[in-house]
């Protein structure tokens, strides 16, 4: 039985539409995501992936529709008090805090509740918690070793998973990845996919924005597909990549790239 067939959504996105001025960036867009799922949020450049995780974490304020977290809307909250409800976002542009070392930037992490209110921080003198904490979460993106070291001399790859680590340790309901493969080569791309499929299989709900078709479908158990703003495709990996629709936005009528993708989607 599916995870869809058994469980209420733990994220729900209802009949969504996101306007800059005369524009409209979303357009009545509605899907779920289900505990312990790992969904692919997909599209072609300019699709409005990015608007629509911005309408989930509040960066941008939804003109029409609701964005609700375990039946709850989140739609009057601020970004900050999405995140105390249960969301994290790992950026895909990543901007540690390069004077602390790699542990230091997860405690920090791990530590914002305390932060939040200023009598709290002032009376929260220890930090051998948090960094116990940000050590297991470095254990699991699998850079425990670079704990001491310093951010601004990291490659991208090890930044990539310091940013998910800095997210994991604010202990979410719901992950949100940005391009987390972005930047990275085919080996680095591989290996950071198959990390966040193994944190997903340690419980941890996660949507995934990606352009990299293959690891998507190679790690997602579903995917939704967005282009020019509207939901055009969702399901299983698999069928999705064979609708008409979605080949056509993402390929143009390319009959060659139509053809490899055919390809790709049947060895996935």
């Amino acid at each position: 039985m599916s995870i869809t067939a058994i469980r209420t959504p733990l994220l729900k996105v209802a009949n969504v539409s996101v306007r800059f001025g005369g524009l409209t960036a979303i357009d009545q867009v509605s899907f779920e995501v289900y505990p312990g799922e790992l969904l692919g949020l997909i599209g072609p450049n300019g699709a409005g992936k990015t608007t629509m995780l911005r309408s989930i974490t509040g960066v941008v304020t939804v003109a029409e529709g609701s964005v609700e977290l375990e039946g709850e809307s989140l739609n009057r909250l601020a970004t900050h008090q999405r995140i105390q409800k249960g969301l994290a976002l790992s950026q895909q542009l990543v901007k540690p805090f390069k004077k602390i070392s790699v542990i230091e930037n997860v405690a920090l992490a791990a530590g914002a509740h305390f932060t939040r209110s200023p009598l709290k921080a002032l009376t929260h003198v220890s930090q051998k918690a948090e960094l116990a904490m940000a050590m297991t979460m470095l254990e699991r993106v699998g850079i425990a070793s670079y704990a001491d070291q310093d951010p601004a001399i990291q490659p991208l790859g090890i930044l990539k998973r310091l940013e998910m680590a800095r997210a994991l340790a604010q202990k979410p309901k719901l992950l949100l990845l940005d391009e987390p493969l972005a930047g990275l080569n085919s080996k680095e791309a591989h290996a950071l996919a198959s990390t966040i499929q193994d944190i997903n299989r340690q419980g941890v709900t996660i949507v995934l924005i990606e352009h990299n078709l293959g690891e998507v479908m190679r790690v997602c158990q579903r995917m939704v597909v967005l282009d020019n703003g509207r939901k055009i495709a969702s399901g299983a990996p698999q069928a999705v990549m064979q609708d008409a629709a979605v080949r056509a936005a993402y390929l143009g009528g390319d009959l060659q790239a139509d053809a490899d993708m055919q390809k790709e989607a049947a060895h996935a």
